[in-house]
């Protein structure tokens, strides 16, 4: 079969869709990969809350998806909002890699071992938010661009530090930088791809069929519907982190206020991924869910 698979222009997103094509081929597929500039690529000169965060990433990809311009999209489904778009569908989530957060230093440095008043880049609230709970005393400096260049102001000294996603450092061959773990729950999601087609598109759903991790795919489904039930979006301060351990799923939820004073932990075991991930948010709220995070919408 002949398929296209629309991408983002970063060296992760070509990264992720280029190892996406590679196992379609070694099924006999032909892949060719396009090249499509999302709103999140061009506008980089304001943090992505401000921009409304939701499809920022995908809409582009989405609307291609609809046009028949391609066959497939690639996301960090971290990035993919919790509904699926108009006339799309999330047909395969394979194997999830490395879903920690890093801390980059010059020095491979540890988070109790950065200087007082450290200067750290990260554009996440959830980072931002969980880093102020462990160091309220860290400077926690905007950052935005592509891997190599977030890379490169920690490397350099610009910063004290920066945070990272270690799938994202492994798959781009920078795995030597991700050697200091951060004591967080990641992102809904982290680390793991979702692979998206056209709903209608039965013959692409089959070609994609062999990506498909069930285990993986039933944590993200429960992480994801925890963070549906709670409202949120990709740039929300909420953690969450689910593994499949044989039949039993076990999950761990996180809300923070932005400045790390308020932190809501809950945690929970199950065997139906939906359900568990909306009894978190449950605990969640009964805790006060609902008044953190209305105060940083």
């Amino acid at each position: 079969m002949n398929l296209v698979i629309g991408t983002r222009g970063s060296a992760l997103a070509r990264t992720q869709s280029e190892w996406i094509a590679d196992r379609l081929r070694a099924f006999g597929h032909t892949v060719e990969l396009l090249i499509i500039s999302t709103r999140g690529d061009r506008e980089q000169d304001r943090p992505v809350p401000e921009l409304g965060g939701k499809g920022l990433f995908t809409e582009e990809l989405e609307a291609a998806l609809r046009a028949g311009e391609i066959h497939i999209a690639v996301h960090s489904l971290k990035d993919l909002p919790v509904d699926d778009a108009d006339g799309t569908h999330v047909v395969a989530i394979p194997e999830r890699e490395d879903w920690r957060d890093v801390l980059v230093t010059a020095g491979k440095v540890a988070l109790d071992r950065l200087p007082q008043g450290a200067r750290v880049g990260t554009a996440s609230r959830r980072r931002r938010a969980l880093l102020l709970a462990e160091r309220p005393d860290l400077q926690l400096m905007p950052l935005r661009g592509n891997v190599d260049t977030r890379l490169g102001k920690a490397l350099s000294g610009e910063l004290d530090a920066v945070v990272l996603a270690a799938a994202g450092l492994r798959r781009l061959g920078h795995a030597e930088h991700a050697t200091v773990p951060l004591p967080i729950l990641p992102a809904p999601g982290q680390g793991a791809l979702g692979v998206q087609a056209a709903a209608d598109a039965g013959p692409v759903h089959e070609a994609l069929a062999i990506l498909h991790h069930e285990p993986t795919a039933q944590a993200v489904v429960a992480e994801r519907a925890m963070l549906a039930a709670l409202e949120g979006g990709c740039s929300t301060p909420i953690g969450a982190l689910a593994q499949v351990d044989g039949e039993l799923i076990r999950m761990e939820g996180v809300v923070a206020s932005l400045d790390g004073t308020r932190v809501l932990r809950a945690e929970a075991s199950g065997t139906e991924p939906l359900a568990l991930g909306q009894r978190l948010a449950d605990m969640l709220r009964q805790q006060g869910a609902a008044e953190v995070l209305d105060e940083q919408a």
